[in-house]
């Protein structure tokens, strides 16, 4: 009798702290945060021209409850869901830009890395626009002033590379993996010579086309005579493409005006200058006539809309996103 009493208690106690740990688990899943993060960019199937979407309008929907953000200069988007929201739950996110078809995603799942692909209106206005004359933008360079002391300036270096990888596959253990050791990743490398007696300054490593925003850059190293420069780069979803830039210098210094040559890929323009650059301009041929288009601080041109993002305490970075009726030649 002592023991059937016995396991009727126990049993009651195993009851007991099953319901505990069940309301307890529900109540922290109610009480807790769901963020999706992801990037946008142009639709196109070379990854070089996959440029990140900045100012992009996402509004994530979900039984009642909207949030709404945009997109940054490297496209990157950030959406907190308010406490109470269940994982579970269906979200609807919809993405619009005044340059791009509007886009729908249903039933996105809070804990994927969200890769979005807008395709450009101007895509589908080619036959209608095929017979205005196109503007042709050739020869281009940017021309900025930086206040150095007594560097004499031999050219620039600039050099493309990308890391292929394929997005939202586990890692399970198998490096390399994204920092928080959930998606598999894919590394790559460059490394740049300035030749002798040169140095490298102002390095700038700077992510162009595709999702940059999960991506990370591992290591900017310059040899102690400053003259060889390594970079590696991590990448945990779909391919991205890198430009390194760097002026190459000889021994003395001096204010000086510089020169950098952009990256064009597609209908996008990038590049990127020092933090302390000043008075950046753009040097081009505008259908065979030489003009110089001075970069105000609105970062409006005649034949392209311009952004400009903040990499870190050293670098911004440029892009231009041609106008519809004109081309890079």
């Amino acid at each position: 009798m002592i023991a059937a009493k016995k396991i009727t208690l126990w049993i009651l106690v195993v009851f007991l702290l099953t319901v505990a740990v069940t309301i307890t688990v529900s109540v922290i899943q109610n009480r807790r945060q769901i963020t999706l993060r992801g990037a946008v960019i142009r639709a196109d199937a070379d990854p070089s021209k996959q440029a990140p979407i900045s100012n992009a309008n996402i509004a994530a929907i979900t039984e009642g409850i909207t949030r709404q953000t945009t997109s940054d200069q490297s496209g990157m988007f950030t959406l907190t869901l308010p406490k109470g929201f269940r994982s579970r739950q269906d979200i609807t996110l919809r993405l619009s830009h005044p340059d791009y078809h509007s886009l729908q995603f249903d039933e996105v799942a809070a804990n994927k890395l969200l890769v979005a692909r807008m395709v450009p209106d101007h895509v589908t206005s080619e036959t209608s626009t095929a017979k205005l004359p196109v503007q042709v933008i050739s020869n281009i360079r940017v021309r900025y002033v930086v206040r150095s002391a007594e560097l004499a300036d031999v050219g620039s270096e600039v050099k493309a590379f990308q890391v292929a990888n394929t997005g939202d596959v586990p890692c399970n253990n198998q490096p390399p993996c994204s920092p928080d050791e959930r998606w598999k990743a894919a590394t790559g490398s460059l490394s740049l010579d300035a030749g002798a007696g040169n140095q490298f300054r102002n390095t700038r490593v700077s992510c162009i086309a595709g999702p940059c925003p999960f991506t990370q850059v591992e290591n900017q190293t310059l040899s102690p005579d400053a003259r060889r420069l390594t970079v590696a780069v991590r990448n945990w979803s779909d391919t991205v493409t890198f430009l390194v830039e760097a002026e190459v210098v000889h021994s003395a210094e001096n204010d000086m005006v510089r020169a950098a040559y952009p990256a064009i890929f597609g209908p996008s323009l990038s590049f990127s200058l020092p933090a302390s650059a000043e008075g950046p301009s753009i040097e081009a041929e505008l259908n065979g006539e030489a003009i110089v288009f001075p970069l105000g601080s609105d970062l409006s041109l005649s034949w392209a809309h311009c952004t400009e993002g903040k990499v870190n305490d050293q670098v911004i970075a440029y892009r231009c996103e041609l106008k519809p009726g004109y081309r890079f030649q």
